[in-house]
């Protein structure tokens, strides 16, 4: 009964949006075949990206209307699940935003949500190949790529320096130092260090793929408790909270209320951030640099926070929307060139690479030439093994984290807990 009202909410939850977004019979009738529905989240990085490439794509094809919905992502994927248990396809958008981890195990469980796009005339080579294989199952694409998630520690320069620190001090060192450092400007500013959202999993998977390791073995097998580089993670997040170095924020929302009140000295996240980070300002004391590294063998500075991709879904209009696509996202150098600086959306579209704008100081972050130190950084981010279950991992490690923090349960133990239920629900 429980998972069923669950879907019932889900599928009540669609049909509010389709109805708040005026698709009703007169509406699609009067913009039949020139009208796109997009859901995604962020309204300072994919949302404004999506506003672009619809002004770019009407100049060559007027009356285009772009409905862009703002839906965050746990509620997306959520859809994909209810959505495709109910076989309702007709709630489905023309396009959604997809992250590139959820990919194949979306695809897989439910092919008829998507659409595959191989042959739609998109040239797929043109990107990042490590970026398009996240969306590529069984040799077919199903999404076209978008942003760059490289991790990057963005700081607050007036603060640091309140504490007697630079930009430097905060540049290629262990997480050890950094919880040092992070204790002085704490004790000097009163002012915690980080924030992150949510309970935590996202960033500790961000720590143990910089060390070129993750959640599971070679044999995609859930490797918590025997896995001494996330033992480590969790030892140094746990270390931050305890120190009240980091802040915990209960969501998105609260987390990114931290930056637009000012009340904490930088944060750590995907490259994607520095959209948020130009909204909330202020304006020249910002600064990026690499993140902290493990204390571990094989242990770096580069990580990736992991990005998304747009796909197209079986609801769509195919046809308009491979070509919008195709147009803006997979075609435009002039949308790039716009978002990027804007909102830091680092293409992973291999003609935008060769902009000028990737080499221009950045007044915002004090004339850093913050996008080409990113693109350094991304290239020296370390393979790792990933898995088709790796959203499982990551709420399973939301909850031993919880239970460690909240209700003092031992690593051992919410590790071993963890590994568990992830096993479970893999069937193994």
């Amino acid at each position: 009964m429980k998972r069923l009202l669950v879907i019932t909410c889900a599928l009540v939850m669609a049909m509010m949006v389709l109805s708040a977004c005026g698709q009703d019979d007169a509406a699609a009738d009067a913009e039949l075949g020139n009208e796109l529905t997009v859901w995604s989240w962020d309204p300072a990085f994919n949302m404004f990206a999506m506003d672009v490439a619809a002004e770019i794509f009407e100049r060559s094809n007027p009356g285009f209307v772009l409905d862009n919905v703002e839906m965050h992502w746990d509620d997306i994927n959520m859809l994909i699940t209810t959505i495709g248990m109910s076989g309702e396809y007709e709630l489905l958008p023309d396009i959604m935003l997809v992250q590139d981890q959820a990919f194949e195990i979306s695809v897989l469980m439910f092919p008829g949500i998507f659409s595959d796009i191989t042959d739609s005339g998109i040239n797929f080579a043109e990107f990042a190949s490590g970026k398009t294989d996240f969306s590529v199952v069984n040799g077919r694409n199903f999404a076209v790529p978008f942003d760059n998630g490289v991790t990057i520690t963005a700081l607050r320069t007036d603060i640091i320096e309140d504490a007697g620190l630079t930009v430097d001090d905060f540049t290629s060192i262990t997480w050890d130092r950094f919880i040092e450092l992070g204790q002085v400007v704490l004790a000097e500013t009163g002012m915690p260090m980080l924030s992150t959202y949510g309970v935590g999993a996202s960033f500790m998977d961000v720590m143990v793929k910089s060390a070129g390791t993750s959640l599971f073995d070679a044999e995609g097998q859930p490797n918590f408790v025997d896995n001494i580089v996330f033992r480590e993670a969790v030892a140094r997040f746990l270390e931050m909270v305890d120190t009240g170095v980091m802040l915990l924020p209960g969501d998105w929302s609260d987390y990114i209320g931290t930056l637009a009140a000012h009340n904490v000295a930088g944060t750590l996240a995907g490259c994607w951030i520095l959209g948020t980070i130009q909204d909330v300002g202020p304006e020249g004391v910002w600064a990026v640099t690499n993140i902290p590294r493990l204390n571990v063998p094989g242990g770096t500075n580069y990580s990736s926070w992991g990005g998304s991709s747009w796909a197209v879904t079986s609801n769509a209009n195919v046809d308009l929307a491979v070509s919008f696509l195709n147009y803006t996202f997979a075609g435009s150098t002039e949308l790039y060139d716009i978002i990027l600086p804007a909102a830091g959306a680092l293409s992973t579209w291999g003609p935008a690479a060769a902009s000028t704008i990737y080499l221009e100081p950045q007044p915002f972050f004090g004339g850093q030439t913050v996008f080409a130190d990113i693109i350094n950084f991304s290239q020296n981010i370390p393979d790792f093994v990933g898995g088709i279950h790796h959203y499982t991992a990551m709420d399973q490690i939301d909850i031993a984290l919880g239970n460690i923090v909240n209700l003092g349960m031992s690593i051992e133990d919410a590790l071993t807990e963890a590994e568990a239920a992830v096993r479970f629900e893999m069937g193994l």
